[in-house]
Formats: structure tokens, C-alpha cells, sequence
């Protein structure tokens, strides 16, 4: 019987799929990802089979089992495929974390990841404005949390952006969000220590549930993975929880009503099938600012850019990613518009040498408000390519948040913290005695 704990609940939706799932393989002959994993000539049940084998046993995943949960980007095609009902990605998000419990790849991450959120935020953002990112308020009954995640904070003008637009259609809202307030994935499918991420987990909640809130507003795609689909239904919650997104779209005729200014340019919106869902409510949402014309989405696998989407699997992503700029060619557009914090510094740092320039879909609200968008401080930053010189012009910053770091050293871990080298197992350094 499940104990209230997250690893007991994780138990428990490990032996709901052991019993539903038949090892057909209509999930992995439906997977974008095989033939770029080197499995087209596995036989498909005998993956899955793979997969259920460490569910029930444990242990390490290996062969093409192991190559096929490797390269997952999250995109969710298995779901409709399967007979039975069954979430393969939920499947496989569990049986990642199962195998990481033997062996992971990224020991540490958490740890690494805080850090640089910790440094790059505090090179950024006055004082002010980090502690309202990365200290959780004093508790007080508001009827929304604005749920900003971990790593969204690296590129905190999104989030500011986002705070402009909830605060232009008068939301009373609280923001929770950085490392302290995880949702707890690191912990559970990177580093297989499911018992950690259940605490992790339950003090998220738990300070969710402090605020009395009708909704939490989440911005992090893998948060709302994790926490909207992987732990669906783990603990007792007396509020919503879903993407700012699906809030905006209901509060769209507000926001029509106070648009004060055209914003005249012709984008490509870019896009996840994983999450769908979300790339509509942005192309809805974009409809309706003034002067902006929509060429189309361009469509890309996974249900996000980054460690935990389509970088999983590099073949996909590079294929996905050409069609998205041969489409922006083709309809002349003149800047892809991004949705998540992972994919606007990734599609910003290829704009530097291909591609079209790169928006935020929150740029777009803001100007139409009337207001002026955050500056993307991390773009110019790559551009210029100088990390001592850039470590130097960032100590006065540091220095204002009581950051102390020596400028050399923060130098060379400049151009692996601005693309979040730390997922891919760099960063040592971060969690190295000095």
C-alpha cells in the first residue's frame, strides 16, 4: 500500500503501467527519435520489454532500451499510439529515474544548476528584483502563484516581462520560484534520488498551498511536465495547476481592451508538439496584438529546446531545426518568435550566426501595453564573446547581491553557464572545493 511518500507513489504508477502494458512496441514504432537513436532494427516490443524490465527489477537501463530512454525528448507521440491507454512518456520518465538510481550521468546536477542560476541571476538583476525571483515571500491569501521554476531565472527578463503583463490586467499574485522552490525533477529523473525529490516536492507544494491560491501559474515547461503529468495526482492540492499561458488566453479580451500600441512585424512562432497545447495559446495570444502579422508555427519535436527536450536527441533536433528556418525563409518572416526561457537562449545564440533574430512572445504584450520589454542582457553578452571582459563588467553586480567570486575563475565558466553545460555533465567546478 502506498505510504504518502513520493517514492511509494512512484512505486505505485510503475506497477499500474507493469500491469497495463503489453510490450506491443506501438509506442516506440511511433517514437521520432528511433532512427536517430541507431534502433530502427530493434524490435520494437523488445524495447519497450526493456524498459518494463527495469520498472519491475531495477537497475540500469542498457541497449536499445537504454539508447531509445536516453534520447527522449518529451514529445509525447507515444501517448495516442499505445492501446492500452498507457502514458509512455510517463513510462519512460520512470524508468529513467529507476535507472539513475544505479547510475546517473549528471551526479551533482542540482547542486551545479543552482549555482549558476544563483551567479547568472545575480549578474543581471539589482538586488531587489533577485531576492523577488529567488526569496519566498511572506505567506498571504492571494488567488494566484506565479510559479517561475529553476532555471527560467537564468534569463530573468522573460520573467519580468510575463510580471508586466499580470500585473497590467491587476492579478493579485505572489512569485515563488528558484532552487528553494523546485519542483523536484532534477532530483527524481536526472539523479535517481526519488526520496530527495519527494521532499523536494512536498516543500513546493506545501509553500504553494501556503498562499491560499485558486491557480498556480507555471511558466517552466518541465515543471509542468514533472509536476502536471509525471506526479499527477502526488499529494493533496486545493488549487489549478497549469501554464500562465491557459491564464492569458482567458484574460485575453482584457488585455485586447488595453492595447495601446501597434507592434508591425511579421513572425514565425516556434513551437513544441510535446506541449502543444501551449504553442496555440501563444499563437491566440499573438493574434491579437496590434500589427503583428503570423506567418505559421513552425513545429519542432520534444515539448521543449534543452537538456530535458530535444537536445536528448541531436539528430531530430538538427532536422526539426533546419525545416523551422527554411519555413522562416520561405514566408519572409522576420523574427521567430520563442515561448520558453530554453529555447529563447538557445534559438538567440544561433541568431548570432544563422537564422532569424529572436523575440519572446512576452516582448510582444508588453509593447502592445504600451510598456518597454526588459532588455535581453544574455544576448549581447554572447555576442560579444569577451568573457574577461564581461567577468569584470559583471563583479559590481555580483558584488551588490554579496556575491564574491574571482573574476578569472568566473570568466572561464562564463560560456558553460550561459548553455547550461551542467545538464550535459560540465560544471564541475561549480561544486568543487576552492
Amino acid at each position: 500500500m502506498p505510504d504518502g511518500s513520493l517514492t511509494s507513489f512512484m512505486a505505485s504508477r510503475a506497477e499500474d503501467i507493469l500491469s497495463a502494458c503489453t510490450s506491443c512496441g506501438a509506442c516506440v514504432e511511433a517514437c521520432p527519435v528511433v532512427p536517430h537513436a541507431g534502433i530502427s532494427d530493434a524490435e520494437p516490443g523488445a524495447v519497450a520489454g526493456g524498459v518494463l524490465q527495469v520498472l519491475r527489477d531495477g537497475g540500469r537501463l542498457d541497449g536499445p532500451a537504454e539508447a531509445w530512454v536516453h534520447q527522449c525528448n518529451g514529445c509525447g507521440e507515444c501517448i495516442p499510439a499505445c492501446p492500452e491507454g498507457v502514458n509512455p512518456r510517463n513510462m519512460v520518465m520512470l524508468a529513467a529515474g529507476k535507472s539513475a538510481e544505479t547510475h546517473s550521468d549528471t551526479p551533482q546536477l542540482f547542486r551545479k544548476m543552482a549555482r549558476a542560476i544563483r551567479l547568472m541571476a545575480a549578474m543581471q538583476l539589482a538586488p531587489a528584483d533577485l531576492a523577488r525571483l529567488l526569496q519566498p515571500p511572506r505567506p498571504r491569501a492571494v488567488p494566484v502563484v506565479f510559479y517561475v521554476g529553476c532555471n527560467a531565472v537564468r534569463t530573468p527578463h522573460l520573467l519580468f516581462n510575463a510580471m508586466y503583463v499580470l500585473d497590467a490586467i491587476e492579478v493579485d499574485y505572489e512569485v515563488l520560484g528558484g532552487p528553494a522552490a523546485c519542483c523536484g525533477i532534477i532530483h527524481t529523473k536526472w539523479e535517481g534520488e526519488t526520496e530527495a525529490g519527494g521532499r523536494v516536492t512536498d516543500g513546493t507544494l506545501r509553500r504553494f498551498g501556503e498562499f491560499e491560491p485558486e491557480r498556480v501559474l507555471s511558466w517552466c515547461p518541465s515543471c509542468q511536465l514533472h509536476i502536471g503529468e509525471t506526479v499527477e495526482g502526488y499529494g493533496e492540492a486545493a488549487f489549478a495547476f497549469e501554464h500562465v499561458t491557459r491564464f492569458l488566453v482567458e484574460n485575453e479580451g482584457r488585455l485586447r481592451g488595453l492595447y495601446t500600441t501597434e507592434v508591425p512585424m511579421r513572425v514565425l512562432l516556434h513551437a513544441h508538439e510535446g506541449m502543444a497545447d501551449l504553442g496555440e495559446n501563444v499563437a491566440r495570444l499573438l493574434g491579437g496584438v496590434p500589427g503583428l502579422d503570423i506567418a505559421g508555427i513552425a513545429w519542432e519535436s520534444g515539448y521543449t529546446c534543452g537538456g530535458s527536450g530535444q537536445d536528448r536527441s541531436p539528430g531530430l533536433k538538427a532536422e526539426r531545426r533546419r525545416e523551422t528556418y527554411a519555413m522562416a525563409r520561405e514566408t519572409g518572416a522576420e523574427a521567430l518568435v520563442s515561448l520558453y526561457h530554453g529555447c529563447h537562449a538557445q534559438l538567440s545564440a544561433a541568431a548570432e550566426t544563422e537564422g532569424p533574430s529572436v523575440v519572446n512572445f512576452t516582448d510582444f504584450l508588453v509593447r502592445a501595453l504600451g510598456g518597454e520589454p526588459r532588455q535581453d542582457l544574455l544576448a549581447g553578452w554572447r555576442m560579444a564573446g569577451d568573457w574577461q571582459a564581461l567577468a569584470a563588467r559583471s563583479m559590481p553586480m555580483l558584488e551588490r547581491n554579496a556575491v564574491s567570486v574571482d573574476p578569472d575563475w568566473f570568466a572561464s565558466l562564463l560560456p558553460d553557464m550561459l548553455t547550461s553545460r551542467e545538464f550535459a555533465g560540465g560544471l564541475d567546478e561549480l561544486v568543487r572545493p576552492r
